[in-house]
């Protein structure tokens, strides 16, 4: 916990934050009566955040064989690097969707694995998801490497696009000049119509692509606001050290193989956004890369996912943190916690693969569990098997529980009344001949749950940890962090 209250400031009149204007009344009554002054309620204010309901947008998939440079065309059209890009072959595996916006219209836009015919394993689930990404999509983006031309996988990946009856805009990539524009017009022979020529790293005719591209897609719906209520389904963040189960339990959860699941640690690379429904209602699913023990040390794709990875924790409301229970927890296991923690996000505790134990490591577990996790003690935990479903029904009900702790507030006359009761059973330790007090209390926000504490002196942290425990037992707050900063009053010159 900091010490440093928030930055944010409210006007002398108006209520900051998620406090009401009574309650806000209330807390500057306290301020003066304790010889605060404006200066003093500096990071009260919180924010109101308000979010309108978009309308479906069209959808293209962005198709081809591997390494023809799909992620880089998504790269550039979205005008940031988002997707994981590697020279090397199979870096993409699941189909991963972002919202691109082109000449004043927005559509999602899918970048997917690369599509081979007549593979085994791990390849055959990559070009399984390549396959339903065409069938969900308006239109379809066809990749082709031109300085190779069009090879019998290219062939292939034609006939799939005439079955499936969508539109497609063919795109011949590594055109990098006027010399490779020959190659590009030989790729008429695919019968897919005229080949637009695009260097996609160097961003060389996407404009031109970009618009056939508009010219396929239907109109995207104009955006709503109000109508469909504010929000929209939660964001949950499924995440964990690599090959737990993950995307394991995203598909059970969703009922298909909606990403693919190898014994290979580190399949996903890139988070996969997934509507769901359970327990009656949606939710969107998050399911992240492994993050593996330093970041630091790992090289291209592996790092950039997990760069990508705490920014998919970061968009989250909730982190479900699978832990895989057939091996003891790990420093890695604790570090992910810390980091779901550090996020703000409210967390639930999933302990994977629980069909797999026996009474001896079942013993060692809940240990291991009372050593290592005890600073987590308010997580919600659900034991489940992602393989098998064991469970998976109790995952809804932790997560609402999560949820409702993350946004809890407590009003500031019932916050104060608790502090004032805790304060004279328990004071602050006398450090120095001195002992400082808390004066009184309010809190800041909510999302997660955040206190500031006006005091006479330096509160301890192991006091500031007491008063966090009191308040988990006094007003709940399972499956959330609790921020809690000190603001100590300054002596300043006054009359008595």
């Amino acid at each position: 916990m900091s010490d440093d209250t928030p930055s944010e400031q409210a006007p002398a009149g108006e209520a900051p934050g998620e406090m009401s204007a009574s309650e806000y009344a209330e807390f500057r009554q306290l301020a003066a009566e304790e010889g605060f002054d404006a200066e003093d309620l500096e990071g009260i204010a919180g924010e109101l955040a308000a979010a309108g309901s978009a309308a479906p947008l069209p959808v293209l998939a962005v198709v081809g064989r591997p390494n023809v440079g799909k992620s880089t065309l998504v790269n550039r059209i979205l005008g940031r690097r988002e997707a994981v890009v590697q020279d090397q072959p199979g870096v993409t595996r699941d189909r991963v969707t972002y919202e691109a916006n082109w000449a004043g219209r927005r559509f999602k836009l899918v970048d997917t694995g690369g599509w081979e015919q007549d593979v085994l394993g791990l390849d055959a689930s990559v070009a399984a998801q390549a396959e339903f990404a065409i069938q969900a999509a308006d239109a379809v983006v066809f990749v082709v490497d031109s300085k190779v031309g069009a090879t019998d996988t290219d062939e292939a990946v034609v006939k799939l696009l005439r079955r499936a009856g969508k539109p497609v805009v063919l795109c011949a990539n590594k055109v990098d000049g006027p010399t490779g524009e020959a190659d590009a017009a030989m790729l008429w022979n695919l019968g897919l119509g005229e080949p637009h020529p695009v260097s996609s790293l160097h961003g060389r005719g996407t404009g031109d692509l970009l618009d056939a591209i508009l010219d396929v897609l239907p109109e995207a719906p104009q955006q709503t606001f109000g109508a469909g209520g504010i929000g929209g389904p939660r964001r949950i963040a499924l995440i964990g050290r690599p090959n737990v189960g993950k995307s394991s339990m995203l598909n059970k959860v969703a009922k298909e193989d909606r990403v693919v699941v190898n014994e290979q640690a580190g399949t996903t690379r890139d988070p996969v956004d997934e509507l769901i429904e359970l327990g009656g209602k949606q939710w969107m699913f998050v399911d992240t890369a492994g993050i593996r023990r330093k970041v630091h040390l790992q090289e291209g794709a592996d790092y950039y996912a997990s760069l990508r990875t705490a920014a998919a924790l970061e968009k989250a409301e909730c982190a479900v943190v699978l832990i895989d229970v057939s091996e003891s927890i790990s420093v890695q296991d604790t570090r992910i916690i810390s980091m779901a923690v550090d996020a703000g996000r409210c967390v639930v505790i999933a302990y994977n693969k629980w069909d797999t134990l026996d009474d001896e490591r079942r013993f060692y577990l809940e240990r291991e569990i009372e050593r290592d996790l005890v600073q987590v003690q308010w997580a919600p935990r659900v034991n489940v098997s992602a393989r098998t479903g064991r469970h998976m029904e109790k995952l809804v009900p932790a997560i609402e529980t999560a949820l409702a702790g993350w946004e809890t507030r407590v009003p500031t006359g019932k916050l104060n009344s608790f502090l004032g009761e805790l304060v004279a059973a328990h004071p602050h330790p006398i450090r120095g001949g001195k002992q400082p007090r808390i004066l009184f209390g309010t809190q800041a926000g909510t999302k997660p749950p955040r206190f500031v504490l006006f005091a006479s002196g330096f509160i301890e942290a192991g006091y500031r940890r007491f008063i966090e425990r009191r308040l988990r037992e006094e007003f709940g707050f399972e499956g959330t962090p609790i921020q809690i900063s000190v603001r100590v009053r300054e002596k300043r010159g006054r009359k008595k």
